[in-house]
């Protein structure tokens, strides 16, 4: 059975929000739901969801298919389904960033920079399939929302994201107020924020989102873990590259091969991606955005 806890111990079920942290695939999922969604189960399928592909995906773990896969124990057709729809879609990205997202980082099959976001992504589509509009997943710092948070539920209403595989604040609320962008409807956006690569427990910035995903590569937890597939070395440039557009797949994905490219490329390209838009914090503090990025800054 979840272990959960409300929000809001004496709203109805109907209105009541419910927190629950899962650690799973090497990171904390941490989710913020309608109370409805503990009810109908579909919390439930979510976190079942998660479970399996760490089983399925798991490079850590010697009978999944990922790791079957990579000693050329199976071949594709021997894998779950999904398997090939996730190297379908890594092999997307790479022409996309021309080459700087790879599936095989060292030389050995390890799709983990695509699939810790889609999984998440997909988590949050199950609680949608079952008639939640208002939800946040977060997965280790990347996070996918749907639709806003409820004004009802206010008070505390931020995740955080700072591209890693714990998060700065995963599965709780950094406590950050609702900002004055929002307005008199019932929802406002979820603010979700940035770490600084700099000063561990501090934010660089915070990003409202609302029906979006936010997700950041840098060196803020793990250092300089992500590699430049061109030098098969750490790439250099920047601490921290944030991407928010709709899907959470994406997002992770882009920030992964953006990081890898280094500031000067990085920015060209960031701009070129439709939906999608990107802030980034250079190894000397500097920072840029691209021209779509300010309305998702949320006001001081």
């Amino acid at each position: 059975m979840l272990s959960t806890f409300p929000l809001l111990p004496a709203a109805s079920a109907v209105t009541a929000r419910v927190r629950h942290a899962e650690p799973v695939m090497g990171t904390v999922v941490s989710f913020d739901v309608p109370a409805a969604a503990v009810v109908g189960g579909s919390l439930e399928a979510a976190v079942r969801w998660l479970h399996w592909v760490d089983r399925i995906f798991s490079p850590y773990r010697p009978d999944s298919d990922v790791s079957l896969l990579a000693a050329a124990e199976v071949t594709v057709d021997g894998c779950a389904p999904e398997v090939a729809e996730v190297i379908s879609a890594c092999t997307a990205v790479r022409l996309c960033s021309g080459g700087y997202f790879t599936a095989a980082p060292g030389g050995v099959f390890d799709p983990s920079g695509y699939v810790k976001g889609w999984a998440v992504e997909r988590a949050a589509a199950i609680l949608s399939a079952a008639g939640s509009t208002s939800h946040l997943v977060n997965g280790g710092g990347d996070v996918q929302c749907v639709g806003g948070r409820p004004r009802t539920a206010l008070g505390l209403s931020a995740a955080s994201s700072s591209g890693t595989s714990s998060g700065l604040a995963a599965g709780s609320s950094s406590g950050l107020p609702a900002g004055p962008s929002a307005g008199l409807s019932g929802e406002e956006p979820w603010r979700v924020g940035i770490a600084d690569p700099f000063h561990r427990g501090r934010l660089a910035l915070v990003v409202e989102a609302a029906g979006s995903a936010v997700a950041t590569s840098g060196i803020a937890e793990r250092g300089a873990h992500i590699i430049d597939p061109r030098l098969g070395q750490p790439a250099t440039g920047l601490a921290s590259l944030t991407v928010v557009g709709p899907s959470l797949a994406l997002a992770d994905a882009y920030a992964t091969a953006a990081f890898a490219m280094g500031p000067a490329r990085a920015r060209d390209w960031a701009e070129s991606l439709p939906g999608y838009e990107a802030y980034a914090i250079t190894e000397n503090g500097d920072t840029w955005q691209t021209a779509g990025f300010a309305p998702h800054i949320a006001p001081a």
